[in-house]
């Protein structure tokens, strides 16, 4: 038999783990949901965000670890892997109850559009979603799917022709009910095109995205803030 590592070094059997997440990870279809990290330093506000909701998170880092979910998951009826950066918390797991925004549509629609003409629209598809008011303004997530794919492409034997040398796409996922959001649409076009680019910049060092030339910018920019 095999054993599955969590983040905080528990192994379980896969029958362990079904039982031990089947009331809290089963989502509104009746599937059941294991959530996984494959890393625990780069992706620790996501484990963390899904621990805040008591959602076990197990660490699979094996670079054929796509291969082998797909095979668990058709081997296993209703079961389902999804990793913790793959979407926002709450719909990581889809429950029935939903979230009310605290802006109208026409302020979400403004929002969304500010933020695009500032957000490179090659590499990141802006999303608005309701969230906590408490959890992070901006985050950046990738789908399961796509991911999945290219890194089965990537490590041979699987996934879509030429998904491999794919460019990356990411979702940048907006809270709209964190209080930058609405400090974002009072502001003067200026002062929002700076917020902007400074909380994507947070939002991609958080997942190791910031790189090069931008994370010489973002250092720079940082600094000067403090003067």
């Amino acid at each position: 038999f095999t054993l599955y590592p969590s983040v905080d070094d528990v192994y379980y059997t896969l029958d362990e783990l079904k039982e031990k997440i089947k009331d809290n990870q089963t989502d509104k279809n009746g599937k059941l949901v294991v959530l996984y990290a494959a890393n625990k330093e780069a992706q620790h506000s996501y484990i963390a965000a899904a621990k805040e909701k008591g959602y076990e998170v197990l660490l699979l880092d094996s670079p054929i670890v796509s291969h082998l979910i797909q095979k668990l998951e058709s081997d296993n009826e209703n079961l389902t892997f999804v990793r913790v950066d793959g979407d926002v918390v709450d719909k990581l797991i889809q429950k029935e109850e939903t979230q009310i925004s605290k802006l109208s549509d026409a302020e979400k629609e403004t929002l969304k559009s500010l933020i695009e003409t500032v957000v490179p629209k090659e590499k990141y598809s802006v999303q608005l979603e309701a969230m906590d008011s408490s959890a992070a303004p901006f985050m950046i997530t990738q789908p399961e799917f796509m991911r999945r794919m290219k890194e089965m492409s990537q490590s041979g034997g699987g996934g879509m022709f030429g998904m491999g040398n794919f460019p990356e796409m990411y979702n940048l996922v907006v809270n709209s009910n964190s209080a930058f959001a609405t400090s974002l649409l009072q502001a003067d076009e200026t002062t929002q095109t700076n917020l902007v680019k400074q909380a994507l910049d947070l939002a991609k060092l958080s997942q190791g995205l910031l790189k090069g030339e931008d994370l010489t910018d973002f250092v720079k920019r940082s600094f000067n803030s403090l003067n």
